[in-house]
């Protein structure tokens, strides 16, 4: 198998794609497509040294995690206390008028500091962003931010804001404890 400029891809490469290839689901109403079951030698790392007799190690399967099921939503009580105020909005950050850019490198400050404070629940406000007749660009990917491996040490979960609080323009952010 080549890829694009030529360069063939090693025997791991192509045994590791192979596996991937055969994980992929075809998209709904179409058949998936037969693919050829081509022979593999094993790697060079199963073999046996040259000056050792022995049996050969087979090379073990690669196996695929699953993902695990991260949760992005708050719970319906804790929803319910945030809107109402019961429950105390720690500190606020608002994104209004950033390019990406800057509000990533904002948003990740903000949540470090905050959750070094002991911060339990804050509030980010992205704006509902109209512009151009679709939804804005911070209120799209702030949500997809704050699922990311980046913020994962820091945020527990995070759902849409109540009307007061900003609604559909900000976001509550629950922020993990602190361990000892």
């Amino acid at each position: 198998m080549t890829v694009r400029g030529g360069n063939t891809l090693s025997e791991e490469d192509r045994i590791l794609w192979s596996l991937v290839a055969r994980s992929a689901k075809p998209l709904l109403g179409r058949k998936p497509i037969e693919q050829p079951v081509e022979e593999t030698k094993a790697p060079e790392a199963a073999k046996p040294p040259a000056g050792k007799a022995g049996p050969a190690i087979p090379a073990a399967p690669i196996a695929v995690q699953p993902k695990r099921h991260i949760p992005t939503h708050l719970d319906n009580p804790t929803l319910d206390k945030l809107a109402k105020g019961k429950l105390p909005i720690e500190a606020r950050v608002d994104l209004h008028g950033m390019t990406q850019d800057e509000a990533y490198s904002l948003l990740y400050t903000f949540i470090s500091r905050a959750h070094g404070r002991g911060a339990r629940y804050v509030l980010v406000i992205t704006g509902k962003g109209s512009s151009s007749g679709g939804d804005g660009v911070l209120r799209r990917a702030v949500p997809g931010w704050l699922s990311t491996p980046t913020f994962r040490p820091f945020v527990s979960s995070h759902d849409h804001a109540a009307r007061g609080h900003g609604g559909g323009g900000a976001l509550y952010v629950r922020l993990r404890r602190i361990r000892p």
